[in-house]
């Protein structure tokens, strides 16, 4: 992993087509890592997500050297894309629902994993064992999904690529994940959470927990947090100022309306017979 993320960096202080003679064979190499594990965009160190920025800039890297060139799949579909950036074998690993799904290669997939069409999960991902991903949803770059995890169908798990630094989109094990859920710009989802249909978070949205009687929200050194085990709908809060107040306007606000149960186990469990 040290020779690897050595070879990153010195590639990445070349110029693009001086940095491709040599950095196609890193580059497929560093996607064989990603593929089996050996390393991620991001872990949990000591209770904390912290960001691996070499990771991430090695995904800069693949983008920066490669070419775009025209490929063929399954017979007549054809797409065009950087050479350095292929499309993922799934070998032996998850299930895969024939119908337009992709999966970028220099991404992680544990066991069990279920991928329902069409749907895409893109470079310096990691999904790990027992997770679906339903249709018409996106797992974007570097985005890391936990055990168990629902992502339904149309939800968007953003990721980040850049800056290196900064943490992507987390999903911790065992989260449910609703249809049409938005997760963006390093909000970390607490382990066993719930968004209901229709959530939305990003960096700039503030949180607000009606069984704590607390409000979460992104600081200066740490992501937006969801709670574990919370449950979380849309809501709305009044928009300031007399005008609002006069019109009645008011704005989104994600709403923690209580925490995981087991009714709510029971109304969010996939049936076994799916798997």
């Amino acid at each position: 992993m040290t020779e690897i993320r050595q070879d990153i960096e010195r590639l990445l202080d070349l110029p693009p087509r001086t940095a491709r003679v040599e950095g196609m064979a890193v580059v497929e190499r560093f996607r064989a890592g990603l593929n089996r594990g050996d390393f991620r965009a991001a872990e949990k160190v000591d209770g904390v997500w912290r960001a691996n920025a070499w990771v991430k800039q090695g995904i800069l890297l693949a983008f920066r050297i490669g070419d775009n060139r025209e490929r063929e799949l399954a017979g007549e579909f054809r797409y065009r894309d950087k050479d350095t950036l292929p499309l993922r074998r799934v070998g032996d690993g998850p299930r895969v629902v024939p119908g337009g799904s992709s999966i970028r290669d220099g991404v992680y997939i544990g066991a069990g994993v279920i991928c329902m069409p069409p749907m895409f999960i893109n470079i310096g991902a990691w999904v790990d064992d027992h997770t679906m991903v339903d249709s018409h949803a996106l797992v974007g770059s570097c985005a890391q999904i936990g055990k168990r995890v629902h992502v339904s169908a149309a939800a968007q798990i953003g990721g980040v690529l850049e800056p290196p630094g900064a943490v992507p989109v987390v999903v911790e094990d065992d989260v449910f994940v609703g249809g049409n859920c938005g997760v963006y710009e390093g909000v970390i989802v607490g382990e066993g959470a719930v968004l209901a249909p229709g959530v939305l978070l990003t960096g700039a949205v503030t949180v607000y927990d009606l069984v704590r009687a607390q409000a979460y929200r992104r600081t200066a050194g740490a992501p937006l947090r969801i709670p574990a085990g919370a449950v979380v709908v849309p809501g709305t809060r009044p928009a300031t100022g007399r005008f609002a107040a006069d019109e009645g306007v008011a704005l989104y606000a994600p709403v923690i309306v209580k925490y995981r149960d087991a009714r709510t186990d029971a109304a969010t469990s996939l049936e076994d017979a799916l798997r």
